[in-house]
């Protein structure tokens, strides 16, 4: 998700729910009331601040979650078996083909290829089927009112209004996530209305109903972040024994000369190729895992939603939609990740086993976590709340 930095590579955090707050109409009703002189500085008018704000009535269980704390932390192999599974990449191939068209403009006019944009589309939203609910002018006029950084969501309300005013999305249409991130690849106002272009002459940008447009806008987006025409975001590496990765990273390039003669190979053991710029070595999960050399393009991604491990899902699903297969190394745990369908087929052992998980979805959020952790118990594993292949197997046995 396009989220403000500060919010802190939510996708890799579970969080336990906060102690649910509450507010006083009338106090929320100041508050709105008293923002709109500088909503009117910012270049929204009465009009539309009135029709915008009528009724307005908070959310506060978006400041519940601005508040939440990580639970703990997902390995990555947890984030990226999730989020790189094999529905996703059939479901981006198909889109591929369905809109051949539309991307391969978008390629020749933003120089980003369009497998790129397309995993952009699929983590950001499931290639459109989840791109939030919240009604965006009252979760951000709740964040604009209470909680910490009300000055920022400020900001990005006005411009959600502006957006509004200028025609681009209908109000009834502009839902997203609590934090204000909304569209098929989930921009924040702010970048919406720097970055959004027109991706079929209709004259407007409307990122949630056109798909055109957010696909364009993505690509935008990447080639404004620096995306080099033409060159790889990376590549899996084979690693010498005894190589020193402690001060290594995707911040720390070197020629790829430097990584040749320290013994570094592609991961199929040829040599490295040696018309490319310098690289940093990436080890989310150190040595013993796979290890990748990036390019300036990874940045390019990371800009995206500032988290390693976010940026190599991207990279990841755009290499398995041009073709590739899954990393040759396999990661450093000998209890694998899920896939969304093994997450599903989780739930439901949960449910044979009495537990109430809710909704069968594939996203195990806290009554799946509670539930793991009482068939963690019963079956002497550790007790972690996390859903891996090895508690999936036991539960298949039983």
């Amino acid at each position: 998700m396009h989220l403000p930095l500060f919010l802190g590579a939510a996708a890799l955090a579970v969080s336990l729910p906060a102690l649910a707050q509450t507010a006083a109409p009338a106090d929320f009703t100041r508050c709105i009331d008293g923002l709109q002189g500088e909503a009117r500085a910012s270049g929204v008018s009465e009009a539309t601040y009135r029709q915008l704000t009528r009724g307005l009535v908070p959310d506060m269980g978006v400041i519940d979650k601005l508040n939440d704390q990580p639970e703990f932390q997902m390995p990555i192999w947890d984030y990226l078996s999730g989020l790189v599974d094999d529905e996703r990449v059939q479901m981006g191939q198909t889109l591929l083909k369905q809109h051949a068209a539309v991307l391969e403009q978008v390629q020749r006019r933003f120089g980003v290829p369009l497998e790129t944009v397309v995993a952009v589309w699929g983590v950001e939203s499931n290639f459109g089927q989840s791109q939030g609910r919240y009604p965006l002018v009252q979760a951000l006029g709740t964040l604009s009112c209470y909680g910490r950084r009300q000055s920022f969501f400020r900001g990005e309300l006005f411009t959600a209004m502006r957006i509004v005013q200028a025609g681009h999305i209908a109000p009834e249409r502009l839902n997203g996530s609590w934090a204000g991130a909304f569209g098929h690849t989930q921009f924040m106002p702010s970048a919406s209305e720097r970055l959004a272009v027109d991706g079929d002459g209709d004259g407007r940008r409307d990122l949630i109903d056109n798909t055109a447009d957010a696909l364009a806008s993505t690509a935008n987006f990447l080639a404004r972040a620096g995306w080099q025409s033409g060159q790889p975001w990376g590549f899996e590496v084979r690693l010498p024994p005894g190589l020193d990765t402690a001060d290594e990273g995707r911040r720390s390039k070197r020629p790829i000369s430097e990584w040749s003669a320290r013994g570094v190979r592609k991961v199929d053991g040829s040599p490295l190729p040696g018309a490319l710029g310098n690289a940093g070595l990436m080890t989310p999960a150190g040595p013993k895992g796979p290890a990748f050399l990036v390019f300036r393009n990874f940045d390019a991604i990371y800009s995206y939603n500032a988290a390693e491990s976010y940026g190599l899902a991207i990279a990841h699903l755009s290499d398995r939609l041009a073709g590739s297969g899954p990393f040759t190394t396999p990661w450093p745990t000998d209890d694998p990740g899920l896939s969304r369908a093994e997450r599903r087929e989780l739930q439901i052992l949960l449910l044979l086993n009495g537990h109430d998980v809710g909704l069968v979805d594939g996203m195990l959020g806290d009554r799946s976590r509670a539930a793991i952790r009482v068939e963690q118990t019963r079956l002497g594993q550790t007790v972690n709340g996390r859903g891996g292949m090895k508690l999936l197997k036991a539960l298949r046995a039983g």
